[in-house]
């Protein structure tokens, strides 16, 4: 049980910075950037920036995708010294998307603690303004490369009935608006660029009109598809539902069974209506 502010140990602290406009960062980043030994960095030029507005001048170490194992016994060595230590990516929160789940298992293994210091999220900032369900959505974050892999992961997906959240790179956008709306069909979709930025554009759209569209290939993005939303039927004729399997050769008991199934409705509603209506 890790009980972080009341039992001190050496802890490495989870720090979102700002995914656009560097005015979006906590006071608590801020202290907390200052506060510890060692800023481990995604970028050290990047975070270098961002030290450098606010005048912080703590130590910064890179901690990058290619090289995210062989630092892990350097964050250890100064946990083992009794530091803290923080973990940055270049916008966002470290471990969504960015290097930092396998290093924060490796110190909760080790004993020490982990902590959030919260901030900007890009998927939920455009989420928030998309029009779309909040509750419930998936963030399923980047895709694979493969197009084969590419169908595979959207299928899991095709029939959940939450908002579908994906990030995306400039220069891929336009393939993947192809193969979502392959697998998903005309649905509902938001394109947020360059969130929190000068140039941030949020597009409401559709897949059938984008997947043809001209997109801009300069700025990060985040997709927002809607979720399955299973189609209504309207005051069906029942007594024309079980008639049609009657005709298939369905004995009238297993027509209704037949036809409650395919409306969705109980076989007991079916039976007084055809009935009733018969």
């Amino acid at each position: 049980m890790q009980i972080s502010f009341k039992e001190k140990r050496p802890t490495l602290y989870i720090v979102a910075t700002p995914i656009g406009n560097l005015e979006d960062i906590t006071l608590r980043a801020l202290n907390t950037l200052k506060a510890v030994a060692v800023v481990f960095a995604e970028d050290t030029r990047v975070s270098a920036g961002l030290l450098n507005y606010y005048n912080i001048d703590t130590k910064l170490i890179s901690y990058y995708e290619e090289r995210k194992y062989e630092k892990i016994d350097l964050v250890m060595s100064y946990l083992n010294e009794g530091l803290d230590i923080a973990l940055v990516s270049d916008a966002g929160t470290p471990g969504i998307s960015d290097p930092g789940f396998e290093l924060i298992n490796a110190v909760i293994e080790a004993g020490y603690y982990v902590v959030s210091i919260p901030g900007a999220v890009a998927s939920i900032a455009a989420l928030t303004t998309s029009g779309l369900l909040m509750q419930p959505h998936l963030f399923v974050g980047f895709l694979p490369r493969k197009q084969s892999e590419i169908i595979s992961e959207l299928k899991k997906y095709e029939k959940l009935a939450a908002t579908l959240i994906f990030y995306e790179s400039p220069n891929r956008v336009k393939k993947t608006l192809n193969y979502l709306y392959e697998v998903y069909g005309d649905r509902r979709v938001v394109l947020a660029r360059e969130l929190t930025k000068l140039y941030e554009t949020i597009t409401r759209s559709t897949l059938a009109e984008l997947k043809d569209a001209d997109i801009n290939i300069k700025g990060e993005y985040v997709i927002l598809v809607e979720g399955f939303v299973k189609p209504e039927i309207i005051n069906p004729n029942i007594i024309e539902y079980v008639d049609k399997y009657i005709e298939k050769g369905y004995t009238e008991k297993a027509a209704m069974k037949a036809a409650a199934l395919e409306l969705n409705i109980s076989k007991k509603l079916v039976y007084q209506k055809y009935k009733i209506e018969k």
